[in-house]
């Protein structure tokens, strides 16, 4: 891998995203919106809009990531770029991880707008630092952009590749312990539960919650989500197809 070829992808990536004024909103607006939108339905609820605005700051950039990355690579791979790219001293690995390293300095401007609006403007209160929210949350988003790599390899049309999201992505938000804890499920369920990456950043957040110093248990968990994100972008390069037929 070439750290030249990387740094001039992520570049590329990153003209290509600025000129998408909508795809702009999505990752930056969006967000805080929906922080907002649970402030109000939790207004007067006690310390829930706490626990879950929390949560959802390391959620909502997964689930936006995944399916902005995944559509995004699919067009490249329809539109025959990815095949002329290919044709260049630019290998696969050099391409996904500039991607990665784009989406992961948008996610890093996106978790900034979201972690400020939630503290400052919503009145979100947690023991550990803003700073640390921002890190996990980009991590996070990361882990979405190479899962939504990944999953792309699989998909021929744009909504292929959106069906990936409720095989993915919804079952992770739904076993990560957000509505049940994890101890209260069935034994399957938590194997299952144990097995899969966000888990591991939703309890990384809810250390950042319930600690004012980092714990050795969010290092563990963001280091397994680190993990996960490398090994997704290393399946997305062997997956990887030049054109779809």
């Amino acid at each position: 891998m070439s750290a030249r070829i990387t740094f001039a992808t992520a570049a590329r990536v990153l003209r290509q995203l600025r000129h998408d004024r909508r795809t702009v909103a999505l990752l930056i607006v969006v967000p805080a919106l929906l922080l907002a939108l649970l402030y109000f339905m939790y207004d007067g609820a006690g310390g829930t809009f706490d626990r879950i605005a929390l949560i959802m700051l390391g959620v909502f950039p997964f689930v936006i990531m995944f399916l902005v990355t995944s559509i995004a690579m699919l067009r490249e791979r329809t539109t025959g770029t990815l095949e002329r790219l290919l044709t260049t001293p630019l290998g696969k690995i050099d391409l996904l991880f500039g991607y990665g390293l784009a989406f992961g300095l948008a996610a890093a401007v996106q978790g900034a707008v979201a972690t400020g609006a939630a503290y400052w403007l919503l009145g979100l209160e947690t023991r550990g630092s803003a700073g640390l929210v921002v890190l996990i949350a980009v991590v996070n988003a990361v882990l979405g952009v190479a899962l939504g790599l990944f999953c792309s390899a699989f998909a021929r049309t744009e909504f292929q590749a959106v069906q990936f999201l409720p095989v993915v992505v919804v079952p992770q938000l739904l076993l990560c312990g957000l509505f049940v804890a994890r101890g209260q499920m069935a034994g399957w369920l938590e194997g299952i539960s144990d097995a899969l990456p966000l888990t591991y950043a939703v309890d990384a957040l809810a250390q950042v919650g319930v600690s004012a110093d980092p714990t050795t248990t969010m290092w563990r968990d963001l280091v397994i989500v680190a993990g996960a994100t490398v090994v997704a972008l290393v399946l997305a390069a062997a997956t990887l197809r030049r054109r779809t037929p």
